[in-house]
């Protein structure tokens, strides 16, 4: 190894750090949305249901619109859905959750 290179080594470990929090904090992000994501459709899905307007063949329709007409959006499948509805309703109450929410 040439001794240039040995001399930065110090500096090019300080920008793989920099590299390696930025990702960090970019997947923290990333799953904060989703979390927020998933509560809101849920949220929706289960005042829907709750009210009445929607029965659940509708979350089963809604499944199949997604997957038809928007097959690139994985996992709102009729499973993923239910899940996020009972997410919103298991978390609602809860004060860690809502706060993240109400910051969108």
């Amino acid at each position: 190894m040439s001794e240039s290179i040995s001399n930065h080594f110090d500096d090019f470990n300080r920008i793989v750090s920099m590299i390696r929090e930025a990702r960090a904090r970019a997947y923290a992000k990333v799953n904060e949305e989703l979390i927020n994501l998933y509560y809101n459709v849920g949220k929706f899905v289960s005042e829907k249901v709750a009210s009445a307007e929607w029965g659940a063949g509708v979350v089963d329709n809604l499944a199949q619109f997604i997957n038809e007409n928007y097959p690139e959006i994985k996992g709102f499948n009729r499973r993923g859905l239910y899940r996020m509805k009972q997410f919103y309703e298991t978390y609602k109450d809860a004060e860690f959750v809502s706060p993240l929410v109400t910051q969108i």
